[in-house]
């Protein structure tokens, strides 16, 4: 993943909303949820306010969309979000097993 790519998908989480979106699309599973679904889970009005967040989502290559009949589901882009976890944690620990490593490094920084 390119950083500006990254930048794009990380600014389009940093709205509650669009983030709550998020969570509940990685939940929702690959069938996605149809719009009214979304702000029934949500407790919000299915209006151009909540279709611009998820336009958002969709501009930053986050999440996807399909429409049936008169129905548009959206639907989580999982192997986007498995590349964005990549690029933020690819470098963690200096390459090596973080579980040990992390816990030395703050015992070390104590003493």
């Amino acid at each position: 993943m390119k950083t500006i790519s990254a930048v794009a998908a990380l600014g389009a989480l940093a709205h509650e909303t669009r983030l709550e979106v998020f969570r509940l699309l990685v939940r929702a599973g690959a069938e996605g949820l149809a719009v009214g679904k979304i702000a029934d889970a949500l407790g919000v009005e299915a209006n151009g306010r909540l279709s611009f967040h998820l336009k958002e989502l969709v501009g930053a290559g986050l999440a996807t969309f399909r429409q049936e009949g008169r129905f548009i589901y959206y639907s989580m882009n999982y192997p986007a979000m498995n590349e964005l976890l990549h690029f933020l944690t690819e470098d963690c620990c200096g390459g090596v097993a973080c579980g040990e490593t992390v816990e030395v490094c703050y015992q070390e920084t104590r003493t």
